[in-house]
Order: C-alpha cells, then structure tokens, then sequence
C-alpha cells in the first residue's frame, strides 16, 4: 500500500512539476502573460512547484524503505524520473501539439523503463 501511496504522490508531485518547468511557453500564447516579466514567471513557476514539493516529499518519506516504505534511495530516484518522462510526454503531446515524438524517442523511453526494471532486479 505504502508503494501505491507513493507512486500516486509522485504522479501528482510531477504533474505540478511539469507545469511548472514548461506551462510558462504554453502562455506564452495569452496577451496577459505578455506583460509579465522574467522575474515574475519565476515567481509563478515557484508557486506552482510548491505544490510539487508538498507531494513530492511525503512521497519520498512514504516510500524509502528506511522510513518503512517499499523503495530504497535509488529506486524512489528512478521512478521518479520514469514518471517525470511519462509526464512531460503526455504534457508534449496535449498542449504543443508541433512537437512531435519520434522514435529514438520512443527507444530511449523504452531504456528508462529498463532501467527502472533493472533497478529492482535483485
């Protein structure tokens, strides 16, 4: 339960994450956000990732297995970065509707997962 806890948290935790770190070009296309400068779109960003942070780290604290969780250090940091991509690439596909996904894409995508199933060979 505690490893389902923490995958949703971390699903969560980069959702933000990603609207954080690239929701700024998507508004780039309303007249409004024209007028804000660099400083105040690094505030806006701050804002949105402090609702990162507010998932991201019960997620880590739930799920390392020294605080009785499921993952150790390493594997929390992989799966993080596989859903990290998995959010970014489903953020691409519905908002920058130019970007495409070819398929060295794909295959590097395909190294992470195995990457994360390596991480959890014994």
């Amino acid at each position: 339960m505690r490893g389902i806890v923490t995958i949703f948290l971390l699903i969560f935790s980069n959702t933000f994450m990603t609207l954080a770190w690239y929701g700024h070009l998507k508004l780039v296309e309303y007249k409004w956000f024209h007028k804000l400068g660099l400083f105040s779109i690094i505030v806006l960003s701050w804002g949105v990732a402090f609702f990162e942070y507010c998932l991201m780290i019960p997620a880590n604290r739930i799920g390392f297995e020294d605080n009785g969780g499921p993952f150790s250090l390493v594997q929390l940091k992989v799966i993080q970065e596989v859903i990290t991509l998995v959010m970014f690439t489903i953020f691409t596909v519905i908002f920058f509707k130019d970007e495409r996904l070819k398929w060295n894409h794909i295959v590097g995508f395909i190294f992470l997962v195995l990457a994360v199933y390596f991480m959890f060979k014994k």
